[in-house]
C-alpha cells in the first residue's frame, strides 16, 4: 500500500470512527467551555490546515485565528499555545497538571515502549531518572570530568577540516558536525567512538530516521480513534524490527562495558549499570529502560546539537559583520597563540548572544508537546483530561509584540537586555519540570565548537567555494534540520597546531 493510499484510508476510516464514536457514546452532561477553534470538516477536524512544518502551519493558524486553539485532530484533541504568557501558564502555574507526555499510539506493543525517559508518563520512573540526571548522569562534576572528551572531538574535527583547506578541497560542514557531536555523545556515554570503521553512530542515526519515518505513520493511526489497529497492522512490524536493530547494537554494547575491567573515571554507562544492579535503589530499572533512555540520551546529543552549531555558523557566515565581531573578541581574550578552550566561553558575552540568538531563530525542538494529566482551566476556557498541548516555541520566539525585528538576526539584543527580561520569551530547551536535562552540556560544545570553527577558519559556500550565502531554507521534520547540504570551502585563517606557534 502506497503512503497516498494509507493516508485516504486514514480519511475514510476517520468518517467510519466518528459515527461510532457518536453511537457509542452520549453527549456530555456538561457542556464545556473550550477555547476557539479554526472551521473544521466534518471527518478529519483541522487535518487539512497541518502542513509538512508543523511549527509553521500552527504559527500562521495563530496569527489568524489567535494564541490559543482548540483543534481536532480526526479522534484526537490538541490546545495550541502560542505566546509567552500562555506558555506560563503551561509550564509554571499548572506545570504538574501538563507533566505528561502524550503516548505514541500502540507503545504498549514496541519493544521499547515507554520506558523512554523524554516520552515517559510522569511518575516514579521519570522522576528517579530526572533526579539521576542532575546529580549523576548530567551534573557539573560529570561534564568537567568529560571536558577533555569533548576538547579532544574538536581538535578531530578542525584536524579535518584543516586537511580540506590544505587540499583545497570542499567540506561537508553538516556531516561533520553530526560526526563530532555522534562520537562526544559514544564517548561520554560509553567511552568509545562510533563514527568510526564500525560506523555504530551512524548505523542508530539511520535507524533513527527510519523509526520517525515510520512512528509518524503510526501516529497518524489515532486520528482513527476506535479503528486505529489498522495502522499497527500496516506498519507495527516494521516499528518493531527498527527497534530491535536498535536493540542488538546496545545490547552488545552493554554486554562489552560490563566485561570490561573496571575504570577510573566512570562514564555514564558505568553510572547506569550500578543503578541497575543495586538492588535497594529507589526505583529498580531494568535491562530494557536502561537502552531506551541510552537511546534517548544519543538522539537528544547529536541531532539537535549538531542542528543548533549548523545554524549557528550559517547566520555567522551569511552575517559577515557579526563573523568579525566573534572573532576579535575571541582574538580579544584568547590571544593569537592557542585554541579557544571551554573555560573561555564566559568571558565571550558576544559569542554567547550569538548563540542565544540563533537558537532562538532555530530551536531544538520547534513545538514541544505536553499532555493534561486531568481536568483543569486555561484562561477561563475548559481543558479535558488527556488532551495533548502543542506550545509553539517557533511561535514564541518570534513574537513582534516581545521582539524586535523577529526575523532577523541581531545578537546584539542579548547585550542590551538583562537576561531576566526573557522568561519565557525565550525558551530553547523548552521550560517547566520536563525541562530538557542536557541544554548545559548541548550549550557548552555549542558554544565552544562554533567559537572554534570562527576562530581557525573563513568558510566559503557551495562546492567551488565562492561568496554566496548560505541555503537556510529547513527540511520538513520535527525538528528543524537543513533542507540543503552545508557544504563549505574552509579558508586556514589560523592554525592553532603549527609547531612555531
Amino acid at each position: 500500500m502506497t503512503d497516498t493510499q494509507y493516508y485516504f484510508l486514514c480519511l475514510v476510516l476517520s468518517f467510519l470512527s466518528t459515527l461510532l464514536l457518536k453511537s457509542l457514546f452520549k453527549k456530555p452532561s456538561k457542556t464545556l467551555r473550550l477555547p476557539p477553534s479554526p472551521p473544521a470538516l466534518p471527518l478529519i477536524g483541522h487535518l487539512h490546515l497541518l502542513g509538512h512544518s508543523l511549527y509553521k502551519s500552527l504559527h500562521n493558524l495563530s496569527i489568524k485565528y489567535g494564541p490559543l486553539l482548540y483543534l481536532r485532530l480526526g479522534a484526537s484533541r490538541c490546545l495550541v499555545v502560542s505566546t509567552a504568557s500562555l506558555a506560563t501558564e503551561i509550564f509554571k502555574t499548572n506545570d504538574l497538571v501538563f507533566s505528561d507526555r502524550p503516548s505514541f499510539a500502540f507503545s504498549d506493543r514496541l519493544p521499547y515502549g515507554n520506558y523512554g525517559f523524554f516520552i515517559a508518563r510522569y511518575g516514579d520512573y521519570w522522576r528517579f531518572i530526572k533526579q539521576l540526571c542532575m546529580s549523576e548522569l548530567l551534573s557539573t562534576r560529570q561534564l568537567e570530568k568529560s571536558h577533555d572528551v569533548r576538547h579532544e572531538e574538536i581538535v578531530r574535527f578542525l584536524l579535518k577540516a584543516l586537511e580540506s583547506a590544505k587540499k583545497q578541497h570542499v567540506f561537508d560542514v553538516g556531516a561533520e558536525l553530526m560526526k563530532l557531536t555522534n562520537n562526544s555523545t559514544c564517548r561520554l556515554a560509553m567511552s568509545m567512538r562510533c563514527s568510526e570503521e564500525h560506523d555504530e553512530a551512524e548505523r542508530i542515526t539511520q535507524l533513527v530516521k527510519e523509526s520517525m519515518e515510520v512512528g509518524a505513520k503510526i501516529l497518524l493511526g489515532d486520528v482513527l480513534g476506535p479503528l486505529r489497529i489498522l495502522a499497527f497492522w500496516l506498519y507495527g512490524k516494521k516499528a518493531i524490527n527498527v527497534t530491535l536493530k536498535y536493540d542488538a547494537i546496545l545490547e552488545r554494547m552493554l554486554k562489552q562495558h560490563e566485561e570490561s575491567p573496571k575504570k577510573e573515571n566512570e562514564d555514564l554507562m558505568d553510572i547506569l549499570l550500578k543503578v541497575y544492579q543495586d538492588d535497594k535503589a529507589e526505583f529498580k530499572i531494568n535491562r530494557t529502560h536502561l537502552k531506551a533512555f541510552l537511546l534517548d540520551l544519543f538522539v537528544a546529543g547529536t541531532s539537535t546539537s549538531s542542528e543548533a552549531m549548523q545554524w549557528t555558523i550559517a547566520e555567522l557566515i551569511n552575517h559577515p559583520n557579526i563573523f568579525n565581531k566573534v572573532r576579535e573578541e575571541i582574538k580579544s581574550v584568547v590571544g593569537s597563540t592557542r585554541l579557544v578552550e571551554e573555560s573561555d566561553v564566559s568571558s565571550l558575552p558576544y559569542l554567547q548572544a550569538v548563540v542565544k540568538e540563533a537558537l532562538r531563530l532555530h530551536p531544538p525542538s520547534p513545538v514541544v508537546v505536553r499532555e493534561s494529566r486531568e481536568d483543569c482551566k486555561i484562561k477561563g476556557f475548559d481543558i479535558p483530561k488527556k488532551t495533548m498541548v502543542a506550545i509553539n516555541v517557533y511561535a514564541i520566539m518570534r513574537d513582534a509584540k516581545i521582539w524586535n525585528c523577529p526575523n532577523d538576526f541581531q545578537p546584539e539584543r542579548f547585550l542590551l537586555s538583562s537576561e531576566e527580561k526573557y522568561g519565557m520569551e525565550y525558551i530553547p530547551f523548552g521550560a517547566g519540570r520536563r525541562v530538557c536535562p542536557g541544554s548545559k552540556l548541548a550549550l557548552g560544545m555549542i558554544h565552544t565548537t562554533v567559537a572554534a570553527m570562527v576562530q581557525c577558519f573563513d568558510w566559503r559556500v557551495g562546492r567551488e567555494g565562492d561568496h554566496a550565502k548560505v541555503n537556510m531554507q529547513v527540511a520538513p521534520s520535527f525538528s528543524m534540520p537543513m533542507a540543503q547540504p552545508f557544504i563549505c570551502l574552509p579558508v586556514v585563517h589560523f592554525n592553532p597546531f603549527t609547531s612555531s606557534m
